[in-house]
């Protein structure tokens, strides 16, 4: 799949540098359905991808993928993958910092590998080790990937633990930050677990949360102001959670 000027440009993920958020999935009940969801919503298309996923484009351009839950006992959720140039070498340093390794990276196909893990909290996030597929082809753009924010108990425990595995996509001198992460506490009640939140950019909130309400989905935390512009929490018409969020 060849790599637009969107793409950022760095050692890690084929294109994206180590730490970076390269690519989303949602896994879902029912694909078509999330088809017609997001499709009406941020106007994406779609094509079949590796596997049994879905790959959504934005004008043409692949900004994420819808992929079938294999075990119904499995979350209905978005989930957000951050590039590696070394899969197996990173598993092996988040082990190391106290975080686990759900699934061990494995090929797929020539597009890339795939791997599975969860930070010393719980929140669950991908690793991508790009192949043909690098990642987004479209990102920071209305109907595309925004941002992503790690909610978490304990954030001294987060910045050490991404800190350390990130620290040049995070902190370096040439850092532009995808992803931040803040007190669960600050927007969810705090009985909720810490989680990554996908944000998907809007021209307007307000009108977003009127179409995905429309749609039958759910607002879940009206419009707030953040550091990084103005968000609103809703979820699918199959209850996985995503943020809109209007620079």
């Amino acid at each position: 799949m060849a790599e637009s000027q969107s793409s950022a440009t760095g050692a890690g993920g084929a294109g994206f540098g180590e730490g970076v958020p390269c690519w989303v999935d949602a896994q879902l009940p029912d694909v078509e359905a999330g088809k017609r969801f997001y499709g009406e919503l941020f106007g994406w298309t779609f094509e079949a991808g590796y596997g049994a996923s879905t790959w959504a484009y934005s004008e043409g351009r692949a900004v994420a993928a819808l992929t079938p839950k294999r075990d119904g006992r499995m979350p209905t959720v978005w989930t957000v993958y951050f590039a590696t140039p070394d899969a197996f070498g990173l598993a092996g340093r988040i082990r190391e910092a106290g975080g686990q390794v759900i699934t061990d990276p494995v090929p797929v196909d020539t597009y890339g590998t795939v791997a599975l893990a969860a930070d010393p909290e719980g929140a669950v996030f991908g690793l991508w080790e790009g192949g043909e597929h690098a990642g987004f082809e479209r990102r920071h753009e209305p109907r595309s990937f925004a941002w992503v924010e790690l909610y978490a108990r304990d954030t001294k425990v987060a910045d050490d633990f991404y800190g350390e595995l990130f620290h040049d996509s995070l902190l370096g001198p040439d850092a532009a930050p995808d992803f931040g992460r803040v007190a669960i506490a600050d927007v969810f009640p705090a009985e909720m677990p810490p989680h990554f939140l996908v944000h998907f950019g809007v021209a307007d909130c307000d009108e977003a949360m009127g179409t995905v309400s429309r749609l039958g989905g759910r607002i879940q935390v009206l419009p707030f102001e953040a550091s990084y512009g103005s968000v609103a929490v809703v979820t699918d018409n199959q209850g996985a959670s995503f943020a809109v969020l209007q620079r």
